[in-house]
């Protein structure tokens, strides 16, 4: 019966799974940059932030988001032709994105100040649009690890 169902997987091959890292990398890196520019639009003087949080959000990337991008595209490379789609994360990452979710969703509804929420918006998504680089690299190359 399950064997019957694997003709259902969305099986497609290493550089497609390359591409949706990349696109998800840079999808919600640039839906989090929005959020915090929109954030910071009523108010000028929250400018001042966008720098600081390219700052911090280069150096997220730099040491912690880069090797977990290296981490997910040395994966993604010894994967066989027609993995599935849903395998571009393990199971843990996945885990963490729903994590991340929740995350997003309690900083929306707390009482923190405008100003802080604008600069967690604007770091992570900058750090994770930056680091999105290394999917997007390999993707480019054409690297299938073979």
């Amino acid at each position: 019966m399950l064997q019957g169902l694997g003709r259902y997987k969305p099986g497609v091959n290493i550089p497609t799974h390359l591409l949706l890292s990349a696109l998800l990398w840079s999808g919600v890196g640039l839906l989090l940059l929005v959020k915090g520019i929109r954030l910071a639009d009523p108010d000028p003087s929250l400018g001042w932030l966008a720098g600081a949080a390219v700052l911090a959000g280069s150096l997220k990337s730099f040491f912690i988001l880069d090797q977990r991008a290296r981490v997910a595209i040395k994966r993604i490379l010894a994967f066989a032709d027609s993995t599935c789609l849903g395998a571009v994360y393990s199971l843990k990452t996945w885990l963490l994105v729903l994590c991340m979710l929740a995350t997003g969703g309690i900083l929306r509804n707390s009482s923190l100040p405008t100003a802080l929420l604008c600069f967690l918006y604007l770091t992570i998504g900058w750090s994770l649009l930056w680091s999105s680089r290394l999917a997007w690299r390999a993707w480019w190359r054409g690297e299938s690890g073979r």
